[in-house]
């Protein structure tokens, strides 16, 4: 483990030299990782894990899409591929990948194989920190550990393939045998982190929901749509509101901001551009940072548990949400966005 300087905070972190494969193939050589839920990181992660040579099988519901796309990746049902419980109680480490509105219907039946000496395993805090909602309360003698991919399981399964890493939280909640860390660690590097950084259950799931509502998602979305609602409105055409509001963007400058931070964009665009940008981010600022206050405190008190639990477990959940999403797709901006991607040179070779 290191200790490195972030913006003059030092931080815990386990790279890839300090906790080589090797090493971990070692530490988890007689374990049996069962992933649970073959939704969103279920099928990075578990492929990542085969591919890296571990011995991992999957639970999921028969019947269903998420089965049928096991079996497309290659899992064999009734050797590598479970109804949920059979491969909970197969599984030496659990990891329990499902939605967490899935988590929480399915806890009861899962309960009965955490076994003594067991692990397990969340990418998520939200089960174990919200658990007066959730009712999610492990046994005191199994390991409970956390790997948080920052990213889609989309992501962390692309970056694999591509030799890259995407870097992952890794927190203890619960050491029942001594080797909570290393189990932890060694599957941190077995689902393809880059690096790990230390937090705790609570702070993972705190971070992520004020993320994901604020500039990974919602807010970005919001803002998105204000600049392109603002160019559609005095005169600029779809294609041209598209590309200043989010070609440009996600195209050419934020891969310059992951190469070397937002300094180096500000120092490789037009002069014009750089003292605008620097005027204008004091407003934007102002802004919002009093919503973001108001989405920390609704995180921190439990609310947004409250409404993810209440809507997600309802019946019609899923129908909803596909109304939604085509109400983002079957927008301007986004029909805008669609053929904006088809003329993409590598779409046209």
């Amino acid at each position: 483990m290191s200790q490195i300087n972030f913006g003059g905070v030092v931080e815990n972190v386990v790279t890839r030299e300090e906790f080589p494969l090797e090493k971990a193939r070692e530490v988890l050589k007689k374990e049996t990782i069962a992933i649970l839920g073959y939704g969103v990181q279920g099928p990075g992660q578990s492929l990542n894990l085969r591919d890296n040579g571990f011995n991992v099988i999957v639970g999921q519901r028969k019947g269903t899409q998420s089965w049928d796309k096991a079996i497309e990746d290659g899992w064999v049902e009734g050797k590598t591929l479970f109804e949920i419980e059979e491969a909970a109680k197969r599984g030496t480490i659990v990891q329990y990948l499902l939605s967490d509105a899935g988590q929480i219907a399915m806890w009861p039946r899962i309960l009965p194989h955490l076994t003594a000496g067991k692990a397990l395993y969340f990418s998520h805090g939200f089960g174990i920190t919200f658990n007066e909602q959730t009712h999610i309360l492990p046994p005191k003698d199994v390991d409970v550990i956390l790997v948080a991919p920052k990213g889609s399981g989309t992501s962390l399964r692309r970056l694999f393939v591509a030799g890259k890493g995407l870097n992952s939280s890794y927190a203890i909640y619960q050491d029942a045998t001594g080797k909570a860390f290393d189990r932890c660690i060694a599957l941190g590097i077995g689902v393809g982190s880059g690096y790990l950084f230390e937090t705790d259950f609570k702070r993972e799931v705190y971070s992520d929901l004020t993320g994901e509502r604020g500039t990974l998602m919602g807010c970005i979305q919001g803002v998105f749509q204000a600049q392109y609602d603002v160019l559609r409105q005095n005169g600029h055409s779809p294609s041209e509101a598209f590309n200043e509001t989010i070609e440009e963007l996600t195209q050419s400058l934020m891969p310059l901001v992951a190469e070397k931070g937002m300094d180096w964009m500000y120092a490789n665009c037009s002069t014009t551009a750089q003292r605008g940008a620097l005027d204008w981010r004091h407003k934007f600022y102002a802004a919002t940072l009093p919503v973001f206050e108001e989405l920390y405190k609704s995180v921190a008190s439990g609310e947004e548990a409250r409404r993810t639990i209440e809507t997600c477990s309802k019946l019609d959940y899923r129908a909803k949400l596909n109304t939604e999403l085509a109400e983002l797709r079957n927008s301007e901006m986004w029909q805008a966005g669609a053929a904006a991607r088809a003329l993409r040179p590598e779409n046209n070779e």
